[in-house]
């Protein structure tokens, strides 16, 4: 089972940058797809983006243009580079591996404020 840690949140203005990273535990990391959700406050889970073993990437239309999802398998860490934050962009970001059953971290919570 893969445990993942998520960590890098915080409080930014509108417009400012973060990179949140997801440290996995377990080996097998770089035959995994991973991704990253988001819980906007007093919603569901949302997809934000996906990185496949095979490098490609898929992304929210949300999202697009504005966050790039990376990773080091030699560090077993995913990245999360999100950019032009927005107040929408406000949620709890959890990462995740495409396997089942799924597991998922703590999650991150990124507050964007005026």
């Amino acid at each position: 089972q893969v445990r993942l840690v998520e960590s890098g949140g915080g409080l930014v203005q509108p417009g400012g940058s973060l990179r949140l990273a997801c440290v996995a535990s377990g080996s097998g990391f770089s035959r995994l797809t991973m991704a990253w959700y988001r819980q906007p406050p007093g919603e569901g889970r949302q997809f934000v983006a996906s990185l496949a073993e095979t490098g490609t990437r898929n992304y929210a239309d949300a999202v697009r243009g504005r966050f790039t999802i990376s990773r080091d398998d030699a560090k077993n860490t995913v990245y999360l580079q999100m950019n032009s934050l927005k107040p929408e962009d406000t949620a709890l970001y959890y990462c995740t591996a495409l396997t089942i059953p799924r597991p998922w971290g703590q999650g991150t919570q990124v507050t964007v404020f005026s």
